[in-house]
C-alpha cells in the first residue's frame, strides 16, 4: 500500500493520511501496452508530492497477476485537487491504461495508522507481505488494542522490523477486508523465518499471555488472507524510498 511523506499534514490537524488503491488487471495480450502507458501516465501526473503513485504486481493469492495502483498516503481534502479531466489525467488514463486492462477491478481507501506503525529506519520498498483481517462488527476497538500488545514486542524484542498499520475506510461486510498489516522485507527467505513471537510476546506480556492473545484474536476476527506484492520501481511516479522520519 503505500506511503509518501505526510509533511503536508499538520501535527495539529485532525486530517490524517489516506492510500487510495486501485486493483488493475491488464489485457494478457496486451501487457507491454499496458505497463508502458502506465509508466508514462505515473511520470506525467502521478511524480510528486501529494499525488505521488507506485505500482505493485501481486504475487500470490486469487488477485495474483493483478496490478495494485497505490497513491499517498494524502488527505481527504486533498483529493479536491488531485489530477482530473481538466488538466487530461482522465483521458490519458482511459487511453494509454484502462484500454489495456480488463474491465473488472476494485478501489479501496486506507488510513495509514501512524501510530501504530513501526517505521524503525529509512528503507528502500521492495517486497510487501500483506495479511488482511475480517474483523467482526463492533470489535475494532478490541482488535486495535490487540495489534498494540503486538507492537509492544517489537518495540522490545523486534526492533529492527519494519510494517505499517491500515484500516479500511470503506470497510464492507461482505468483502471482509478492515485491517491490514503491511510488512516490509527484502529478501525472501524472511518469509521463512521463525521469529519467536510466541516465546518473545511470553516474556513481554506474561506467560501464558500469547495463547490469550490467540484467543482474543480469534474472537474478534473472522480469518483473513495473506498476499505478497512486489514493487515496480520503473512502472512508478515516485521511488521507493521511504524515510522513517515521514511516518512519524
Amino acid at each position: 500500500m503505500l506511503l509518501l511523506p505526510l509533511l503536508a499534514i499538520s501535527q495539529n490537524s485532525t486530517e490524517y493520511g489516506v492510500l487510495e488503491n486501485v486493483m488493475i488487471t491488464p489485457n494478457p495480450s496486451q501487457l507491454s501496452q499496458f505497463e508502458a502507458g502506465l509508466a508514462a501516465h505515473n511520470k506525467k501526473y502521478h511524480g510528486n508530492g501529494a499525488y505521488g503513485a507506485r505500482v505493485y504486481w501481486i504475487s500470490s493469492g486469487p488477485n495474483a497477476g493483478s496490478y495494485m495502483w497505490v497513491m499517498g498516503p494524502t488527505p481527504w481534502s486533498a483529493m479536491d485537487a488531485r489530477p482530473a479531466q481538466v488538466d487530461g489525467h482522465d483521458a490519458d488514463w482511459n487511453k494509454n491504461v484502462a484500454a489495456y486492462a480488463m474491465p473488472q477491478g476494485n478501489t479501496t481507501y486506507w488510513k495509514f495508522n501512524a501510530e501504530m506503525s513501526r517505521f524503525s529506519k529509512d528503507f528502500t520498498l521492495k517486497n510487501l507481505l500483506l495479511d488482511t483481517y475480517d474483523v467482526k462488527r463492533g470489535k475494532m476497538k478490541e482488535a486495535m488494542a490487540l495489534v498494540e500488545k503486538i507492537g509492544k514486542v517489537y518495540a522490545q524484542k523486534l526492533p529492527n522490523e519494519i510494517y505499517g498499520i491500515y484500516t479500511n475506510e470503506f470497510s464492507s461486510t461482505k468483502e471482509g477486508k478492515d485491517l491490514t498489516v503491511v510488512s516490509f522485507f527484502d529478501k525472501m527467505g524472511w518469509i521463512s523465518e521463525d521469529n519467536g513471537m510466541d516465546k518473545k510476546f511470553d516474556e513481554v506480556h506474561g506467560k501464558g499471555s500469547w495463547d490469550k492473545f490467540l484467543e482474543d484474536w480469534y474472537d474478534v476476527t473472522d480469518g483473513g488472507e495473506t498476499e505478497l506484492w512486489i514493487f515496480r520501481p520503473e512502472l512508478s511516479g515516485i521511488s521507493g524510498d521511504v524515510k522513517a522520519a515521514d511516518r512519524k
